[in-house]
């Protein structure tokens, strides 16, 4: 699961109370990203009652993305003081991989083991991450002033979902390590506001800027399989769509103070054994009935409520959540944007109202903190621990410069009609992040446009 959602944007942080320029969970939940205006901070997910800020970095100020790869060392960190440049760090060892130039505003980077993507308002760079090659650019995508864009966290099959057009919500996928377009989804009459991937790359979640009607469909086929309704009374801003790591669940997060979570299952074919359950029959009952009414009708009595819910104390602010297994347990998490982790028990076969296990406080307990926010007294409030210092963290010497000139990539993704690009150079030598064997050795990098020139720290 890959969770980019930011609270602010290229302009920094925005709105009341938001204590944050970002937050994203990494691919597989196991950690917590946050973009401030002095930097970005890194929390661990292992446990509910404590939560261990394992790095903070002050070197870049108004970060508005910052995105981990798996539980590696390698973060991706843009600032709204540049938010035309993309830094890649090596963070255990303070060090500064490379960076990367775009012709305007980063709204969005997505990453796997295999993919690196960046996405501007009308064009998407699709880069290999081991050594950051230009494999495509693809331009003149319809204008996607959001960012809107979500990469599968499979790098076996590495696909790119997008927006196909600003007026309704149609979805793009793209296959990011065979680069090619695999389909388009008709998916909502709405344009798009949020989209997912589940782990195995099998299905793809979206939502509508509506925020009523939460669909999924097969990949690549793109057939539409479930549909869930959020709410008939008003539209929403959903701002988080995420499985659970097993594909069983999906929740979804919006402006309101509901979080919504979804069961993705299907009844049993007819046949002798089908269980003989009301739910089954009243199911059965629908579906025959579906036939007689018009499609609006028929598609309301297709669609499932939400199996699970969370109520937040507040609304009207951005949100992001996850699905994730925590000291063996299924659980929700909700970082909200007033600088708040909310840890919630889920229960699998019930479903129902989640209960809060944890809750934490992502920048401790200060004297600008809006005690107006506070929860229940009867939840226990945890600071998050100290962080340790950017200069904590040991920066290995530099290598002397290393330079080298590449053979550039054409829009068709080869090589022959692709102009020399220069390689910059080496911002510490050749780095292998070696933690958890995660991928990948990063071992050089260029600039991503060929046009100006990434420089050493």
């Amino acid at each position: 699961m890959e969770t980019g959602e930011g609270a602010g944007g290229p302009g920094g942080p925005d709105g009341p109370g938001l204590r944050f320029g970002c937050a994203s969970f990494n691919q597989d939940s196991t950690s917590l990203a946050l973009g401030t205006k002095t930097g970005y901070k890194l929390f661990s997910l292992t446990m509910v009652e404590k939560l261990d800020c394992i790095h903070e970095s002050a070197e870049t100020p108004d970060v508005y993305i910052v995105e981990r790869l798996f539980s590696s060392s390698l973060v991706v960190v843009v600032s709204a003081t540049m938010p035309h440049r993309m830094n890649i760090y090596h963070f255990k060892k303070g060090t500064e991989i490379c960076n990367y130039s775009y012709p305007n505003n980063i709204l969005a980077v997505k990453l796997n083991r295999q993919r690196l993507v960046v996405c501007l308002e009308e064009s998407i760079y699709i880069h290999n991450i081991k050594d950051m090659k230009l494999l495509k650019t693809l331009l003149n995508t319809p204008s996607n002033p959001s960012g809107l864009c979500a990469l599968s966290i499979n790098h076996s099959s590495s696909y790119l979902a997008y927006p196909g057009s600003v007026t309704i919500g149609e979805i793009i996928v793209y296959d990011a390590n065979n680069l090619n377009t695999v389909t388009m989804i008709p998916a909502h009459d709405s344009p798009l506001a949020a989209l997912t991937f589940n782990a195995t790359a099998t299905k793809l979640a979206s939502a509508s800027e509506r925020g009523t009607v939460i669909r999924v469909f097969s990949i690549p086929e793109g057939l539409r399989l479930f549909e869930f309704r959020r709410g008939m009374k008003r539209y929403v801003n959903i701002s988080s769509l995420s499985f659970s790591p097993d594909g069983h669940f999906l929740c979804a997060s919006s402006n309101t103070e509901t979080v919504h979570i979804f069961k993705l299952e299907q009844l049993g074919p007819s046949g002798g054994d089908d269980a003989a359950t009301w739910t089954a029959y009243v199911g059965k009952m629908f579906s025959a009935a579906s036939s007689y009414f018009p499609a609006q009708v028929s598609g309301m009595m297709n669609q499932d409520r939400a199996f699970a819910t969370v109520h937040l104390l507040t609304s009207g602010q951005k949100n992001v959540c996850t699905l994730a297994i925590i000291q063996k347990l299924p659980r929700l998490l909700v970082a909200t944007a007033d600088g708040q982790l909310f840890i919630y028990n889920v229960d699998p076969l019930d479903g129902g109202e989640c209960m809060l296990a944890h809750k934490h406080r992502l920048f401790g307990v200060d004297a600008d903190q809006d005690e107006g926010t506070e929860s229940e007294p009867s939840e226990v409030t945890e600071p998050a621990q100290a962080c340790p210092s950017y200069a904590a963290t040991a920066a290995l010497p530099a290598s002397g410069p290393v330079t080298a000139t590449l053979t550039g990539y054409s829009e068709d993704g080869g090589a022959k009609k692709g102009e020399v690009i220069p390689e910059h150079e080496f911002a510490a030598g050749p780095v292998c992040l070696d933690d958890e064997n995660e991928f990948p050795p990063i071992n050089w990098c260029r600039d991503g446009t060929g046009g100006g020139q990434a420089r050493r720290s």
